[in-house]
């Protein structure tokens, strides 16, 4: 842009409260993330060129967005350039694109509304069921070998689902014959919330892993800080029900994309704990 001058990043904006430069820092990294998405290989030069932006605020924010792993600098030939060290030139990652599509779960959650409504609710959580299997025939060994004991069966399939990414932990309930399986975080979350077919497949799997019925006592779909499982482990080893022996799912109602979550109910004591999972 000949003859212009470029705008200060922060410039005459510069006594702003800290919550609005805050925004307006997130507003123009994600101007730069898409653009250099659009335009990448790119330079900071580039950039602050085409968004009118000084260059020196430009290269903050992509020091930024590298640190977030959202951009890097294309590694390729310098291409002509004369004396002096090559411009570094920036692309999106993979990290990037997620953050800027964000519509994952919504394409999810439409997909599921459509197989309910063109198939009913069986088909949604027989999709349910199929999705749980898998993770059900690569942990199903893991946990036999742990043993009989119900405790020791539990703690493995936490650290299996740990390694999955699922932030679990397994810890007896002190003065009780209960292990509580603790799992801080779900790739389905969004989902779940309106398809707790999700959740009841899950917990279907979970007995059958570890051989006993349990109980799931909160959610983060339903709202709940952690999903928590209820496993009782005084006794044998039992046969819990297989999928096909659950029972069919309550009618969904008409519709539900605009529908709260339920607000998970409180358990009784000394069962439940409002502990999260270990880090």
């Amino acid at each position: 842009m000949a003859g212009s001058t470029p705008v200060a990043d922060r410039g005459a904006d510069a006594d702003r409260s800290p919550d609005a430069a805050s925004e307006h820092d997130a507003s123009t990294r994600r101007r730069i993330l898409q653009l250099v998405a659009s335009d990448g290989p790119v330079s900071a030069a580039d950039l602050a060129s085409a968004l009118d932006l000084a260059a020196a605020g430009v290269r903050r924010h992509l020091q930024a967005l590298e640190l977030a792993d959202q951009v890097a600098v294309h590694v390729g030939p310098a291409g002509t350039r004369g004396r002096g060290r090559p411009a570094r030139r920036y692309v999106v990652t993979g990290q990037g694109q997620a953050a800027l599509t964000q519509r994952y779960a919504e394409i999810a959650t439409d997909a599921l509304h459509f197989l309910a409504d063109a198939a009913g609710p069986r088909a949604v959580q027989q999709f349910a069921e199929h999705r749980v299997a898998e993770l059900e025939a690569r942990h199903a060994g893991v946990v036999d070998a742990a043993g009989e004991d119900v405790t020791a069966r539990a703690r493995a399939l936490a650290r299996a689902l740990a390694d999955d990414g699922y932030a679990a932990s397994a810890r007896p309930v002190p003065g009780t014959a209960v292990v509580q399986l603790c799992q801080g975080h779900c790739p389905v979350q969004d989902v779940a919330a309106q398809f707790p077919e999700l959740c009841e497949a899950e917990t279907r799997a979970f007995s059958r892993m570890l051989g006993v019925h349990v109980q799931r006592l909160s959610t983060l779909g339903s709202g709940g800080h952690v999903c928590t499982t209820s496993i009782p482990a005084g006794g044998g080893r039992s046969s819990p029900p297989d999928a096909d022996e659950a029972p069919d799912h309550p009618a969904r109602p008409p519709d539900r994309r605009h529908a709260r979550p339920p607000t998970p109910q409180p358990s009784p004591a000394p069962v439940h704990s409002t502990e999260g999972p270990t880090p």
